[in-house]
């Protein structure tokens, strides 16, 4: 018989060495694709690069040294880059070295949490599998995106919450995860009151307020010190591409658009969430049969609580981004629901005669699974190509031939890590004079084109380097375009064009020339536009 050390310690080993191995073998195919140096496979990495760059060294919040701009949406991620920015110098592979130490946490975690409910290696190591690449964690680790962190912290949460009875070190440790988890992604708020209402209903009211204390207090500094700075409470990304009540007249309107659009007719939502939802509802529903309200939440006090996250999520924020950010809600209902289904593990043939509907769900979500992984394939096969000859090889020719120029962009993240540029974001995640165009999912329109047109002029920009499409026939008349960069087989970047426009028409021919003279990578074919 293996004792119970063993059977934690094996279980941790076999399950993190067949991630890592899997993460590796992406990590040397990247390479081999991007000039031997690790791209990420999202320009938004460089974007938490950027701004921790700037803090580190400029103490300037921002993601150029210039100015400050709320462009993260994970200011602790972003801070923590700082950090190690500071102590350790400048090294764009920081995000993927700190995300390995956040996955080895999210393993260990997860290794300790089901190890409570099952006793022998092989069904450990399964739990902890399905959990990791149910959640498509191996994406988020290549990323260099805050979504391991905020997992991790979703795990020790869960994981406190079912020793807080037994330790007070877990009670330290479920209320300092809830501190630390709005400032890493703001829909934990969303979290913090699915728990607070589960805490209402079982009568813990002591409880539900410190929840809401702890976890909103933390996030509201921040706003408060962003609002002083940029006039807007929340980070510009969540202006822009975040969902918003007007409590006006057409406030019923909105609440059909929301509940149409972001979940009834939304198919990352039956993608993402129907399947474990549909398993929740059926476990609480038969507890109601023969158990009392309370009782019912007290048993399925997770399942209610990641349930409510779930819909929330859906409505208010995205179900649309590679599976990233809902990573940590997936991790939640594995962690709700294995324990509730130790029997599909220990005996999967005899469940699936006495439990029909629930193996189809069951078998459903393994498809889903299986499906996620394919995507993530793709995104990890050439995601990072895709960065490094598009949005590297633009900030490499940006830091060449005008490393402190005025430049217009509409992806920002490499080109102002690896550059000293002034920057105009049109799409506003670096320019606050952008978000009235851009939030609530607006079209560009000719308002649009004159308020750029009239403020780049004024403020004397030199070139952009933007997707031309994004204006939506809205580029502003007075510039000119003088080159075209292509690269093929797109999966992670918006087009496969970039355009480079000549705004000081008196430089025109200098840009075309460097242009021309600039050594772009074999897989980039440049456009001179005579």
């Amino acid at each position: 018989m293996i004792s119970e050390n063993k059977v934690i310690s094996k279980s941790f080993l076999i399950s993190v060495s067949i991630f890592f191995v899997l993460c590796f073998g992406y990590y040397i195919n990247v390479l081999y694709k991007t000039d031997f140096h690790y791209t990420y496979v999202l320009d938004d990495a460089y974007i938490h690069l950027a701004m921790a760059k700037n803090f580190a060294l400029h103490n300037v919040w921002g993601v150029t040294s210039h100015e400050f701009s709320s462009s993260s949406s994970s200011p602790l991620f972003t801070y923590l880059l700082s950090l190690t920015i500071e102590f350790l110098g400048n090294n764009d592979q920081f995000p993927l070295y700190l995300n390995i130490v956040f996955g080895v946490g999210v393993f260990y975690f997860l290794n300790r949490y089901y190890s409570e409910f099952f006793q022998n290696v092989r069904n450990v190591v399964f739990a902890i599998l399905f959990t990791v690449f149910f959640a498509v964690l191996h994406l988020q680790m290549m990323s260099g995106m805050e979504h391991l962190l905020h997992v991790l912290l979703i795990v020790i949460n869960v994981y406190c919450l079912l020793k807080i009875k037994r330790s007070r070190l877990a009670v330290y440790g479920f209320y300092v995860t809830i501190v630390l988890m709005g400032l890493v992604r703001f829909e934990n708020m969303f979290y913090f009151v699915s728990l607070a209402i589960c805490f209402i209903l079982i009568k813990k009211w002591k409880t539900a307020l410190m929840v809401i204390l702890v976890g909103f207090v933390p996030v509201m500094i921040f706003c408060w010190f962003n609002f002083q700075e940029s006039g807007y409470f929340f980070p510009n990304s969540l202006i822009v591409k975040g969902t918003r009540l007007d409590f006006d007249s057409n406030l019923m309107i909105q609440i059909k658009d929301i509940v149409l659009n972001n979940l009834l007719l939304n198919i990352s939502f039956y993608k993402v969430g129907i399947f474990p939802l549909a398993m929740c509802t059926i476990l609480i529903y038969r507890d109601f049969k023969n158990q009392k309200p309370t009782e019912v939440v007290k048993n399925n006090f997770l399942l209610i609580a990641f349930s409510m996250l779930m819909i929330c999520h859906a409505l208010f924020a995205d179900l649309k981004s590679g599976f990233r950010y809902e990573a940590y809600i997936l991790v939640g209902f594995s962690m709700a629901l294995i324990p509730k289904l130790k029997s599909v593990f220990e005996n999967f043939r005899g469940y699936i005669k006495h439990q029909k509907l629930m193996s189809f769900l069951v078998l459903a979500n393994f498809a889903l699974l299986i499906y996620k992984f394919w995507i993530a394939h793709l995104v990890l096969d050439n995601g990072g190509k895709n960065i490094y000859e598009q949005q590297v090889q633009s900030a490499k020719f940006l830091n060449t031939y005008y490393n402190k120029s005025k430049v217009v962009a509409n992806d920002i993240g490499a080109i102002t890590y690896y550059t000293d540029i002034q920057l105009f974001d049109i799409v506003g995640l670096g320019s606050a004079e952008m978000i009235p165009f851009t939030k609530d999912k607006k079209r560009f329109d000719s308002s649009f084109e004159d308020f750029v047109g009239n403020f780049i002029a004024d403020h004397h920009y030199e070139l952009a380097v933007v997707y031309e499409d994004w204006f939506d026939g809205h580029v502003p008349k007075t510039w000119e375009k003088v080159a075209v960069l292509k690269i093929s087989n797109k999966i992670t970047v918006y087009g496969e064009e970039v355009s480079i426009y000549c705004i000081d028409l008196n430089n025109c021919n200098q840009l075309k020339n460097n242009v021309k003279n600039f050594k772009w990578n074999k897989n980039v074919k440049v456009q001179i536009i005579d």
